[in-house]
């Protein structure tokens, strides 16, 4: 049996003090322990982007790094974002784009683009490049991510 330890997260505004084996990936208590979906497990080697959360307002890879990197940080999940009737001007400029069309990317590239307009309102073509290169759609929506990422930069606060 694994050990067990007291693990403190903030997540989307929350508190919450869990029981968990402190080398979980993150993505598997936000998942399994918080019911928070968004983040997805693709690859388990945070080289596809599904698992992407905020933390401290970065866009960060969640599905291989440890719980216990994570403690007393500001988590934010795509559900975080926004929620049906307030989407957040990223959300609703994937929604107006038609960006998503499987689903099980954008998640996380919302989360990236969020973190990206949070830095740069206005990003140049290579800014959004690397903010997108962690992220895999195997869809082939990328060129209505784009869309969707020129719509946000800009939509008015």
């Amino acid at each position: 049996m694994k050990h067990q330890q007291t693990v403190r997260l903030r997540v989307n505004g929350e508190a919450h003090r869990l029981e968990v084996d402190p080398s979980t990936p993150l993505v598997y208590v936000l998942r399994n322990r918080l019911g928070l979906t968004a983040a997805k497990l693709g690859c388990g080697l945070e080289q596809c982007g599904a698992c992407a959360v905020l933390v401290d307002g970065v866009s960060t890879l969640s599905c291989a790094t440890p719980v216990a990197a994570f403690q007393d940080q500001d988590i934010v999940t795509c559900e975080g974002l926004g929620a049906p009737g307030r989407l957040s001007r990223v959300q609703r400029a994937f929604v107006e784009a038609g960006a998503g069309q499987c689903g099980y990317c954008i998640p996380g590239l919302v989360v990236a683009v969020t973190a990206l307009l949070d830095a740069h309102p206005q990003p140049d073509d290579s800014q959004v490049s690397e903010a997108l290169a962690p992220h895999l759609c195997r869809c082939g929506s990328h060129t209505r991510v784009l869309a969707a990422v020129r719509r946000a930069a800009g939509a008015q606060q």
